[in-house]
């Protein structure tokens, strides 16, 4: 490894450059995971280079009690790795050999961490306890509170640091360095630095561009959070899935997000108890007027609102399957409020729905008990969340001392939670571009539904699979110095380009548009590629971004003095991407004859809107108020044998796009057999080290 940037020449002007046998982009806990496998497994020629070191989802994300998720570690109910991987496969559209590695290390990852120190709950016998989540039929579920993967992040970042593994931070990953199907670095813009792009030759300033020639690029970049406006992915998290498809990573299953209601100040999810505790929702006018009860108003049965805002704890995602008769139809009444009549949302914890008085008898039983069960049944949602979830009050007052759900109400709102897909992965975690592995939420392991907690425990398998592989496969040297000018100067002079572009508009006075832009983009991403899409929206929303892509080398303006708009710039560019190939998965998806599935509704005018089920003289009634655009019919589950690829094809010239986009189904892969002798693992393992 290079500890200091050398001045390698390319495309006729020096970028500095580092060499090293691995590089990591992003230090969450996946990436923190593989470094540390890594380092273990004694390929310690590796460095971790990050956009922030204290950003991102797996320090910054939470909910109530945000659940891990393993096999059963405690009691007596019987469980294996097969059964843990059918659930997992049982989501539909998922790889059977990813749900079979996913179970079959998931004890080895979570005791890991336990021994590392995420202080997970033991009883005093050393069982770790576990619960039911949602999409598991078993208590494989465990928590370490509200900072679960906070937790993660800070025990294995102590783990890495140890280690003496060099962390880079500053630095924006603009483009992966691909040579014949093969990674050889990549391209980076450095944050902290001068928009300068001479080299530093002026003697003015460093060059921002800073390139990495390495042999494998491990890349835990989260999901591309970017793309979307209302989102509880937290502030500085915004993914660099577009790097990678520039550069011909495939993507799987992109159609798969997850919603769910979440709090906008701070972003968080406002699951379990804190809709088992049955708030109040409340929505208001935009500058906080005529207030009202807006569930009510189509839901006016007492009981059945009461417990349907209870169940929302347990089926905190949104899920198509419960939107015609179920939890869901609040996530799609909330969304009515904000998207489609510009209100806000609110959860009041003061005060109970509808009526001052609570009244548990008229709850369903699951209720009731739960809540008898938990001592929780109390006068207010208040004094209920805080005898349920002390921690989960007091984290409001942890975020922002000012916001005291006892004083006043919180804003809420349905926003993007999880991308189920992402970048095409094998059995290793390796993508088709050979060297290149995405781990995480970057990675597209999961499938339509996955048990909560399933991702967090996803991250740290993928993570040690890619280890063992590396380590055992990917050693040696990077490509030679001259190989990999040769193979980054389209990159490196297509960076310069564009800010020279950007740069040189502002100076000759047009504003800086960068902000704008962004806004612009991640709206119109949520307004008709969210919760709920239609044919028509993607359409003109994918034609929209690929306008944009068209003209953004002669669009875009930025300040030169301004490390932020230099920033935005490939941030944009690579949301923009991302939106192109995303939006182009979402068409083909419908073309292929998708219907509504998973977390999504796909407004379809032969189907059928919510049903009235609370009225007992007409249960299979429509409401009648509800808008068209909830009119869909759920999916039937043909599609969850197959897998949708997509991969995007760059123009040939220019710096922007578009390009264009091909998709392609397979059957999934299935459950790998289990016909496997001892003896015969065992010679295999003394041969190979169990990397095959």
């Amino acid at each position: 490894m290079t500890h200091d940037p050398i001045p390698l020449t390319i495309a006729g002007a020096p970028v500095p450059t580092l060499t090293t046998t691995t590089v990591i982009v992003g230090a969450g806990s996946a990436g923190l995971c593989a470094a540390d496998r890594l380092w273990e497994l004694g390929h310690d020629d590796l460095l971790i280079v990050t956009d922030k070191v204290r950003a991102g989802t797996s320090r910054n994300a939470g909910s109530d009690k945000q659940t891990y998720y393993k096999l059963t570690l405690s009691g007596s109910a019987p469980d294996s790795v097969r059964d843990m991987a059918a659930t997992l496969f049982a989501g539909g559209a998922m790889d059977g050999d990813n749900a079979l590695a996913e179970a079959a290390l998931s004890s080895r990852a979570f005791m890991r961490l336990v021994d590392l120190g995420v202080p997970f709950p033991s009883n005093a016998s050393g069982e770790f306890v576990g619960y039911k989540t949602d999409h598991d039929p078993r208590q494989r579920a465990t928590s370490a509170g509200p900072y679960t993967s906070r937790s993660m992040v800070a025990q294995l970042e102590a783990k890495v640091r140890r280690n003496g593994t060099r962390v880079v931070p500053d630095c924006r990953l603009l483009d992966l360095i691909v040579d014949e199907g093969e990674v050889a670095g990549v391209l980076l813009l450095r944050t902290c630095e001068p928009p300068t792009t001479d080299g530093g030759a002026s003697g003015r300033a460093r060059s921002p561009l800073l390139a990495i020639r390495a042999r494998t690029v491990v890349l835990a970049t989260g999901g591309p959070a970017g793309i979307y406006s209302r989102s509880v992915f937290p502030h500085g998290q915004w993914g660099a899935s577009g790097a990678a498809l520039r550069a011909g990573a495939h993507g799987k299953n992109l159609t798969e997000w997850q919603f769910g209601l979440s709090s906008l100040h701070p972003r968080w999810n406002v699951s379990g108890t804190y809709m088992q505790a049955i708030p109040r929702f409340v929505s208001t006018d935009a500058e906080g007027g005529d207030e009202r009860e807006f569930l009510s108003e189509v839901i006016d049965d007492y009981g059945h609102l009461l417990s349907m805002i209870f169940l929302k704890g347990y089926q905190w995602p949104f899920d198509i399957r419960k939107a015609r008769d179920g939890s869901s139809l609040i996530d799609l009444l909330v969304y009515r409020e904000t998207a489609l009549r510009g209100r806000r949302v609110w959860l009041d914890f003061r005060h109970n729905p509808v009526r001052e008085r609570f009244e548990p008898t008229e709850l369903v039983p699951e209720a009731r008990d739960y809540l008898d069960r938990t001592e929780a049944l109390r006068a207010t949602p208040l004094e209920r969340l805080r005898a349920m979830n002390e921690p989960a009050y007091q984290l409001y007052l942890e975020k922002n001392p000012s916001i005291d759900l006892a004083r006043e109400m919180l804003e809420v709102d349905v926003c993007a939670q999880h991308n189920n897909g992402g970048l095409l992965v094998d059995s290793w975690w390796q993508s088709n571009i050979r060297g290149l592995f995405p781990i995480g939420e970057a990675a597209g392991s999961h499938g339509v539904y996955r048990p909560g907690g399933a991702a967090l425990n996803s991250g740290q398998v993928g993570a040690t699979r890619a280890a063992q592989y590396i380590s055992a496969r990917r050693s040696g040297e990077p490509m030679s110095e001259d190989q990999f000018a040769a193979a980054a100067a389209p990159r490196v002079s297509g960076a310069r380009e564009l800010i020279e572009a950007a740069t040189s508009r502002f100076r000759s006075g047009v504003p800086d548009n960068t902000a704008t832009l962004l806004a612009d983009a991640q709206q119109m991403m949520s307004d008709r590629a969210g919760l709920v899409r239609s044919s028509k929206g993607l359409r003109s929303a994918l034609a929209e971004v690929a306008a944009t892509l068209g003209t953004y080398d002669s669009l875009v303006v930025a300040s030169p003095d301004s490390r932020r708009s230099i920033d935005r710039v490939f941030l944009i560019r690579d949301i923009l991407t991302t939106q192109d190939v995303y939006l182009s998965a979402m068409v083909d998806y419908l073309e292929h004859g998708g219907h509504s599935r998973g977390s999504v509704l796909y407004t379809d005018p032969q189907g059928s809107r919510p049903l009235a089920v609370w009225d007992p003289d007409d249960p299979d009634s429509e409401i009648a108020d509800l808008p068209e655009i909830f009119r869909f019919r759920t999916d039937d589950g043909r599609l969850d044998g197959e897998a949708q690829e997509v991969t995007y094809h760059p123009r040939t010239s220019g710096v922007g796009g578009p390009g264009t986009v091909s998709t392609r189904w397979r059957p999934i892969r299935p459950i790998p057999p289990e016909d496997e002798v001892f003896e015969t693992v065992w010679k295999s393992y003394r041969e190979t080290g169990g990397v095959a």
